[in-house]
């Protein structure tokens, strides 16, 4: 148990003015996920913010059960714009993770772990790549199969059984990275953008990234894969690490900025987020305050910056009865909720049919099915049901881990013969389709 108090001071700390903002209206309420399947207060937006408001004022004790209301939280940020005062909640639960990290001895041990294991592996190519390794060889041998088949990780604590259900199958082979340029299809390139690839989307959806080089070229892109680039932060700003995710995004200004390229195109809507908040993040550091605010301002979401070109209209058919998710890093974070859809339209032979919830949250929230595996299945449960009542067989999506979240819904509730892609990969093949690929 530590107590913070008014004395102390903290590097990164939620902005009084940030938590000021909230009235109290309870318009945020029924837009959050974890108040609607729990009903209780301290899981809401408003709630939480009195919880950090008490901690920081040192009126509360930071104890282990008001920090697991914090930690519910899925930061899917869908409570900020219902919010009529601007309350700017995914800044607020960041900073409040940071500053409990900071007071020594708050933080309980998960939180700790999980600062520490995106630090190891996600700023380390080499370490992920080893470990998406070993997990290949686990379901290669046939272990995952007797894993699930006799439920061994259920004499084990801490919800392994669950958590395991959520690893996807691997690709048999991983592409570490795009080719460093790639020419447009026209001799005369309208565009010059650069790529993020991402830290974990060679490894888990190669073609994705293959995807999206095709689909910037057809519409008269080159691209560009700076090998210099590295992992978003993304991650690291979720579980309170704000300084790791500070030397993150300078390598990654230093590696994308010098290229003079119109847009930095991002195909995860969490990365494109995150990299779109670095103005924030690194408006203290004079030596890069200047830079993080012209960087940001060319990162773009694959969607957002398809519908901007306008994207090429001429594309063969791909027929099927498809429904979008609504990535919360794209539609809440970032405000592009009818780009997505209007990339869906446009193919021939796609029926979209909307669900009834498609911007609520399906549970992965970066991490967050991992850690907490209870509420992420009983909102994946729910997700499912939605999707099912729209008869789809295509589960749109753009974030990658929401791809992952969908899939393991898919395996476990069905629809059977549903599978999941990212928007881009179904204009992509509606392209190939018109080319007799």
């Amino acid at each position: 148990m530590s107590v913070f108090g008014p004395g102390k001071s903290f590097v990164d700390a939620p902005d009084p003015q940030d938590m000021g903002r909230c009235t109290r209206c309870g318009y945020c309420l029924t837009e959050c996920p974890t108040f609607v399947m729990s009903g209780l207060e301290m899981e809401s937006p408003r709630g939480r913010i009195q919880l950090i408001q008490a901690v920081a004022d040192g009126r509360m004790p930071a104890t282990a059960g008001l920090l697991a209301h914090l930690d519910l939280c899925i930061q899917c940020r869908a409570c900020e714009p219902a919010c009529p005062s601007g309350v700017p909640f995914g800044r607020v639960m960041e900073r409040s993770r940071a500053m409990v990290l900071e007071q020594k001895g708050a933080a309980p041990w998960s939180w700790r772990l999980r600062k520490r294991l995106a630090a190891f592996f996600l700023a380390r190519p080499q370490r992920l790549r080893f470990a998406v390794r070993l997990l290949r060889l686990y379901q290669r041998v046939g272990l995952q199969r007797l894993v699930r088949s006799t439920r061994l990780l259920k004499l084990f604590p801490c919800h392994l059984y669950d958590i395991e259900l959520f690893l996807p199958p691997l690709a048999d082979s991983s592409a570490e990275m795009q080719p460093s340029y790639t020419p447009a299809h026209s001799s005369a390139p309208a565009h010059r953008v650069a790529l993020l690839v991402g830290c974990v989307t060679p490894h888990l959806y190669p073609n994705l990234n293959e995807a999206t080089v095709r689909v910037l070229q057809r519409n008269g892109c080159e691209v560009i894969v700076p090998p210099e680039q590295t992992c978003c932060g993304a991650l690291h700003v979720h579980a309170g690490d704000l300084n790791g995710a500070r030397e993150l995004a300078r390598r990654n200004i230093d590696a994308f900025l010098p290229l003079s390229v119109e847009a930095v195109v991002v195909n995860a809507a969490g990365c494109s987020a995150a990299m779109k908040d670095y103005a924030h993040l690194l408006k203290d550091d004079p030596a890069y305050a200047e830079k993080a605010a012209q960087f940001s301002a060319l990162v773009k979401d694959i969607n957002e910056f398809l519908v901007s070109l306008p994207f090429d209209s001429k594309m063969g058919q791909v027929k099927g009865r498809v429904t979008y998710q609504d990535s919360c890093h794209l539609t809440h974070a970032q405000g592009a909720k009818a780009q997505p859809r209007a990339v869906l339209q446009a193919i021939p032979g796609l029926e979209l049919v909307e669900m009834e919830t498609p911007e609520r949250c399906c549970g992965s929230g970066g991490v967050y099915n991992i850690v907490q595996p209870e509420m992420s299945w009983r909102l994946l449960k729910e997700k499912m049901a939605d999707i099912a009542g729209t008869k789809a067989r295509i589960i749109a999506t753009a974030n990658t881990g929401c791809m992952m979240q969908l899939e393991a819904g898919i395996r476990r509730y069905g629809p059977k013969g549903a599978h999941v892609a990212h928007v881009v990969e179904l204009l992509d093949e509606a392209y190939r389709a018109l080319d007799g690929d």
